[in-house]
């Protein structure tokens, strides 16, 4: 046997890094469910996270006008000057938050943003406060990074919401941050100032533990809810705190790739390192298209609001009107985090049983061609996840398989 098909017979072996860790279960279920409707089935796909509004007008101008303008090249390591200073002052003047140009960063996407600061600043062994339900990559990223997920469950009784007791008896020596996301990816929960100062005021007893804050759905709120940022709350925490934000969701610029954050210098200054040796520079167009959504018109940002919070209404009520469904009205993003523990144990027609909330999700794609996503995605289970971001159409008929596919069960 040659050394050629030695090689060949021991096949590729993945890095320890990322052994136990595969690809997002929101691009499996999505996957499988466009496989489906390739293959002529009526699927409904309410698993992605994002708007099926387009991006407005004056910043695809904008990124038309860049590509004339020929700025088209490498930019500055971590997001050009004019995108810093627009960012710096929507801190300013959305969150009453000083960000220095040097306190600045500008990644592809917010998930670099992530990678990059605990890239930058975890240790093996480290540990990284979760509460869960929580936005799937996060906990992946900090292991591929060698740290340590500890992750906290906050069910819809807590409001999907950490407690400060919680909060305070995780914390070990060991702690390195505490991440927290509001409005949340997958339950809609958010943090009120009421909400936020029982958890800071536990910060502010360990100084050793950093808080990430990621307000990616700050402008989809419902209510009259009021949001706003732990900085803002209490300034003390800015020197060991990185607030994450981009235009992916509230500009429906998703594709564009464009996160950003503030963070103190030295931070910053870390999580440039590791993107100088990763992508570089963000997208030039991607950036002059993101000075543009930040300092123009916001009016929209209204309208849109509006229309997401009548799809929630409709979701939460056809949801709340099926019998072993239970959901929570979110006070912010996209999406509905509902129970299904009164799915659980039950039979579908083919006789296949129901013990988990990926079985109950298997179910509606399989026999309702309605694609959500389980709780045990999300690290809190029995729940499953709806994005409302698609049309009332699409919605109302995705409801309506939904509950007689329930009904179906026995």
């Amino acid at each position: 046997m040659t050394v050629a098909s030695n090689i060949e017979e021991a096949g590729f072996q993945p890095a320890s890094r990322i052994a136990a860790i595969g690809v997002s279960k929101i691009l499996q279920i999505g996957a499988r469910a466009a496989a489906m409707k390739k293959e002529g089935l009526p699927v409904i796909i309410l698993g992605a996270g994002e708007p099926d509004f387009d991006t407005p007008d004056n910043v695809k101008e904008a990124a038309k006008a860049a590509i004339d303008r020929g700025d088209t090249k490498y930019t500055a390591l971590d997001g050009t000057p004019a995108l810093k200073t627009a960012i710096s002052e929507k801190f300013r003047r959305e969150n009453n938050v000083d960000y220095a140009i040097d306190e600045v960063t500008v990644a592809t996407g917010a998930k670099q943003i992530l990678f990059n600061a605990f890239m930058a600043s975890v240790n093996p062994g480290d540990e990284v406060i979760i509460p869960t339900p929580y936005w799937t990559s996060y906990s992946d990223i900090v292991e591929i990074c060698g740290g340590v997920p500890v992750l906290i469950p906050c069910d819809a009784e807590a409001g999907f919401r950490l407690k400060a007791e919680q909060l305070e008896k995780a914390i070990t020596p060991k702690t390195r941050w505490v991440l927290l996301n509001s409005p949340s990816n997958p339950s809609g929960a958010a943090y009120s100032e009421a909400d936020y100062r029982p958890l800071l005021d536990v910060l502010l007893k360990h100084p050793h533990v950093w808080l990430m804050v990621d307000d990616m759905y700050e402008h989809i709120v419902y209510d009259g809810f009021k949001f706003v940022t732990p900085v803002a709350i209490v300034p003390r925490l800015k020197s060991r705190t990185l607030t994450i934000n981009g235009v992916s969701k509230a500009y429906a610029m998703t594709g564009w790739r464009i996160g950003y954050a503030g963070g103190p210098k030295a931070l910053i200054k870390a999580m440039a390192v590791i993107q100088s040796q990763a992508t570089s520079c963000p997208s030039s167009v991607s950036q002059a298209a993101s000075v543009e959504a930040l300092n123009g018109p916001q009016a929209f940002l209204k309208d849109r609001q509006a229309s997401f919070k009548h799809r929630r209404d409709l979701v939460v009520s056809a949801l709340n009107a099926i019998p072993g469904l239970a959901c929570r009205t979110p006070e912010g993003a996209f999406y509905t985090f509902s129970g299904c523990a009164g799915m659980i144990g039950k039979t579908t027609p083919k006789g296949k049983r129901i013990d988990a909330d990926s079985d109950f999700t298997d179910y509606l794609l399989e026999d309702a061609n309605v694609a959500v996503v389980p709780g045990s995605a999300f690290g809190l289970s029995p729940y499953f996840r709806i994005s409302y971001a698609t049309s009332e159409a699409e919605l109302k008929e995705a409801l309506k398989r939904i509950a007689d596919a329930c009904a179906r069960l026995s």
